[in-house]
């Protein structure tokens, strides 16, 4: 069955929920020595739970929404059933100050996963990206989300950044700390 990616108006679609919740038997384990005059180490190092991690929309003051009103120019596309339902959607917004565009949200609910779904939302964002002249696209996810790090870097994302406490105090002991990935369109002469 084939599932259409078609816009998704803010007049219509302002504040629908998005129910992201995350199921992840691994978990990226950051470890960070102190910063000297000589510099640090970062490890970034897949590792088994010993329990599963779960993080559902209420455990968060801020829920998942569409064209929530910090995200200022955002565009959204998605996949709506036949009831008018929202199966899926992905929400992207520029940063015009560093010409980027930024994936702000992706969901795809369960029964369209494993369809090419996510695949084709994603191809939506690099299109509308390359249509406004960005030079890449950017995005967040969570170390303890080890199934979307692992889609992102199929789709030609790799790792930018990472933040240690975005989230609360102890996000490398909660085993959720911020990943920020990003996609580029041209990259020259790369240093390693």
């Amino acid at each position: 069955m084939h599932y259409d990616i078609v816009p998704l108006p803010k007049d219509r679609w302002k504040g629908t929920a998005i129910p992201l919740a995350t199921r992840s038997d691994s978990y990226y384990d950051l470890e960070l020595s102190p910063l000297d005059s000589k510099g640090c180490t970062v490890s970034l190092v897949r590792r088994p739970a010993e329990k599963e991690i779960v993080h559902t929309p209420e455990e968060y003051d801020f829920p998942d929404s569409l064209y929530q009103d910090h995200w200022e120019n955002a565009e959204a596309y998605g996949v709506v059933g036949d009831g008018g339902e929202m199966l899926a959607c992905i929400e992207v917004c520029p940063e015009e100050w560093s010409n980027r565009l930024m994936v702000t949200e992706l969901w795809v609910s369960e029964a369209l996963r494993g369809k090419g779904v996510g695949k084709r939302l994603m191809d939506k964002a690099k299109e509308v990206a390359l249509r406004q002249g960005r030079r890449a696209v950017i995005l967040e996810t969570q170390s303890c989300n080890t199934n979307a790090i692992g889609f992102y870097l199929h789709q030609g994302f790799e790792l930018i950044g990472f933040d240690t406490c975005c989230y609360t105090n102890d996000d490398i002991g909660r085993r959720e700390v911020r990943i920020n990935l990003g996609f580029f369109f041209h990259r020259e002469g790369r240093r390693r």
